[in-house]
């Protein structure tokens, strides 16, 4: 059955970092509303504030001007409605793949416990490396772990930051069809940073795109595409050439720095 929560709303949020004492903002009147069941990804070039709007989000970062809300409710710090996946998977190289799905999930018996990591391992292709260690594992394998250990504590929202930065093209293009693949099944709130045109294009509902700093959302384009997504379309070209427009370029991307 669908799962009818994970509705955010940012409401005119401001952010600013104190450095060298003096005040440097980060993020200007920021108002996006993501639906319950959508995938919106977040592009925009390096030091925009993507990744510090992900953290608010997240609960990570509560000093700031405006309101950031799951159904209606203020957002006052990390909670298990939310999960998230970053660029480097971070999983602890002392535990086996399955205790590092199995982290955080204490509270549950050790039955139920198994049974969670045994179907977010089968869920991501990874049943039987259950007792591998992260140094055994490629670097799509280790982000499929990754995914897995956000997706295990049943998150209503998740939050992924750059996470296929870092593997090769062929990989990377994989992993983007596993994440819809995982998006289209579980049918959560997805919400991205991402550097890849490309990538936000094929993922994506929406793709916002954010000014450099201090980060405004400057406009927010609708990805009406069917899928699977056909990357050579004339469709997915005419979008990508309209996101591509808002950088001021012309078949070349914003620098791709993760933040």
């Amino acid at each position: 059955m669908p799962n009818n929560k994970g509705t955010l709303q940012i409401r005119n949020l401001s952010k600013s970092f104190i450095v060298d004492n003096n005040p440097l903002q980060i993020l200007n009147d920021i108002n996006l509303t993501v639906h319950s069941g959508a995938f919106v990804t977040i592009v925009g070039s390096s030091g925009c504030g993507k990744t510090t709007l992900l953290r608010i989000m997240l609960g990570l970062e509560n000093h700031y001007t405006g309101e950031a809300l799951i159904d209606g409710k203020q957002i006052i710090g990390p909670g298990s409605d939310r999960g998230i996946v970053f660029q480097d998977h971070r999983l602890l190289p002392w535990l086996t793949v399955g205790e590092n799905v199995a982290f955080g999930l204490d509270k549950l018996k050790r039955k139920e416990k198994k049974l969670l990591v045994d179907e977010h391992l089968k869920l991501v292709g990874l049943n039987g490396f259950e007792s591998a260690y992260p140094s055994q594992l490629s670097g799509g394998m280790a982000q499929r772990v990754a995914i897995a250990r956000a997706l295990a504590s049943k998150p209503e929202i998740l939050l992924l930051d750059e996470p296929l930065g870092a593997l090769d093209a062929l990989t990377r293009m994989y992993m983007q069809q596993e994440l819809e693949r995982l998006w289209l099944l579980e049918k959560i709130t997805m919400i991205m940073v991402t550097h890849d045109i490309d990538e936000a294009i094929y993922l994506s509902d929406k793709v916002v795109i954010m000014s450099s700093r201090p980060g405004v959302i400057k406009k927010i384009i609708d990805v009406p595409l069917s899928r699977p997504r056909d990357r050579a379309s004339s469709d997915f070209t005419r979008i990508k050439a309209e996101i591509l427009e808002e950088f001021h370029l012309g078949t070349e991307y914003p620098f791709a720095y993760a933040i």
